[in-house]
């Protein structure tokens, strides 16, 4: 009896905790719902008054746009609301395709002037070349007109054509293109990184990129029989989900856990594993990653780093492990939002904890020892969380001379392998290019016509320094030595361009194969010179290194 009076009476907590529990979140979520209402109610007839009263007309559009965009930027970066017009760039990132020219534009001053051409696409199959200046398109005038205004006019529907004119060395030319479905391919190289050594470069998890990697990996053991497989995903920000399942797929067991999805609405939780049967699951196996590594290029590297089915090496990754999906709504605009986040076989979380560490380009930085924790993988490892993919082997590269970024970011660079390219017109294979000496002095004296000149980040400090010193009266006081470090610091255009010149020469020469052979060609020309492809083809070849990072 007195265990039948127990049972009753934790019974009958049970219940009144439940429906304390189901009544506190009820009260809570129509709370929530009411505030809801309320606060759309205030937004509503905000819009309306100023509408009604604002001194000058006011663009309704326009107006509730910047409301919506500020409102989303204050959840994550990844939430975002796109307009009718705003859906072709949606269509792009899921699928990596549009209507249009197959070209990449960029600002040129009161012109938009091509940037790339995607190989055997329309404006490369008319003669567009990287360095053309836009002027027209279809009789319209593009001056002052933005790159992403100007890349409207250029896009429309597959199968319309569009008449162009470009200013090339001086003269205008006109070209009738004809718009096709661009479909950017999202395995743009693989080949023979050396004679053991298979190379595949992953860019984008567009829709059947997985098929793409599938066939290139075939396709090198067919052909070269590769005794190792390096897989580049730098650069890479990532895409669909189920694509990065398939490409872990490639590489282990059917049945693998490869990532599961965990958020507030329990259906949309969800686990993925490998269904498919690998085409090699036991090929040593390097990827390689860098800061602009996201999203599925994180779940691919972290589940092959948590499976310790191969070796990671570069940087820690970008740091996105949100999941988005798209909803409708109404006048045909749709939102992209967050619903969940990424876990990985270890247990791990691929999103940055900490956003007030951020590098300048918005990957992971430095991370507080108190917002790690530690995983292990299959074999026991230990890996830690805290944003992004810690690669097993870190390798940083080289950050360029002052000299040379000024050079490439003001495009003289690329200015100087437009000209290049139209004075060598006999260069037919990457074996042919041969940058000389003597084409470097011709850059020099490039620059010189173009009256280059540079600030570097000593300079500018010495300048707040000497300010400084003059506000405090100390300037006069060490005059000599002011003027001596001024001398010494000072940029001397002639000596810097010569302890450079190799950083130079190389980002010349990648410029200029770029022009000929296309980003394929480009990422071939690399492979060479490519300190982390050196790094992994060495792990790779040191069986006995390799093994011993894995367990």
């Amino acid at each position: 009896m007195r265990k039948k009076s127990v049972f009753k009476q934790a019974i009958g907590i049970y219940f009144l905790i439940f429906e304390v529990f189901t009544t506190g979140f009820l009260g809570a979520q129509e709370t929530l719902d009411i505030q809801v209402e309320k606060n759309l109610g205030i937004f509503y007839s905000l819009v309306k008054e100023l509408n009604t009263y604002y001194v000058d007309e006011i663009n309704p559009e326009k107006v509730v746009r910047v409301g919506i965009d500020g409102m989303l930027k204050s959840l994550d970066p990844y939430t975002v609301f796109y307009s009718v017009a705003d859906l072709g760039e949606l269509t792009l990132m899921t699928t990596g395709k549009y209507g249009g020219i197959g070209a990449v534009v960029r600002g040129n001053g009161d012109f938009t002037i091509i940037e790339e051409v995607y190989k055997d696409f329309p404006a490369d199959q008319a003669g567009l070349k990287a360095g053309d200046i836009l002027k027209k398109v279809d009789g319209t005038s593009l001056k002052g007109l933005t790159p992403e205004k100007v890349t409207e006019h250029l896009k429309g529907d597959p199968g319309t054509t569009t008449d162009v004119i470009v200013e090339r060395n001086g003269k205008d030319s006109e070209f009738t293109l004809k718009r096709e479905r661009i479909a950017i391919p999202p395995v743009p190289f693989y080949g023979m990184a050396d004679e053991r050594t298979g190379y595949i470069r992953l860019t984008g998890f567009t829709e059947n990129c997985g098929v793409d990697v599938k066939n290139a990996l075939t396709d090198l053991k067919k052909e070269y029989n590769p005794q190792q497989i390096i897989l580049d995903l730098r650069g890479n920000p990532g895409g669909l989900v189920n694509e990065a399942v398939d490409v872990v797929s490639l590489f282990v067991p059917s049945g693998s856990e490869v990532v599961s999805t965990r958020g507030k609405v329990k259906q949309n939780n969800a686990d993925y594993k490998t269904t498919k049967q690998p085409v090699d699951a036991n090929i040593p196996l390097v990827v390689l990653i860098d800061r602009g590594s996201a999203s599925a290029s994180e779940i691919v590297s972290g589940a092959i780093q948590d499976l310790d089915r191969g070796v990671i090496i570069g940087q820690r990754s970008f740091g996105k492990g949100l999941v988005q999906v798209t909803i409708p709504l109404s006048y045909n605009t749709e939102l992209k939002v967050t619903t969940a986040k990424y876990y990985i076989p270890s247990g791990r979380c691929i999103q940055v904890l900490d956003y007030e560490h951020l590098n300048a380009d918005g990957s992971v930085g430095a991370i507080p020892d108190s917002l790690i924790s530690e995983f292990k993988t299959k074999s026991g490892r230990i890996v830690k969380d805290g944003g992004g993919i810690m690669p097993d082997i870190e390798v940083v590269p080289e950050t360029l001379s002052q000299i040379a970024t000024e050079l490439y970011l003001n495009y003289f660079i690329f200015d100087y392998a437009t000209s290049y390219y139209w004075n060598h017109p006999e260069i037919k294979t990457i074996a042919q290019f041969n940058f000389t000496d003597q084409d470097f002095n011709s850059f020099k004296e490039f620059l010189k016509n173009r009256k280059f000149a540079y600030n570097t980040t000593t300079e500018s400090a010495l300048k707040e320094l000497i300010s400084n010193a003059k506000d405090e009266k100390y300037y006069d006081l060490h005059k000599d030595l002011f003027d001596q470090l001024e001398k010494d610091l000072t940029p001397n255009f002639e000596q810097d361009i010569m302890t450079f010149k190799k950083e130079i020469t190389n980002i010349i020469e990648d410029e200029i194969v770029s022009r000929y052979f296309y980003e394929g060609g480009l990422i071939e020309w690399i492979l060479k010179t490519d300190e982390q492809v050196k790094k992994a083809i060495e792990v790779l070849s040191n069986k006995e290194e390799y093994t011993s990072i894995l367990k």
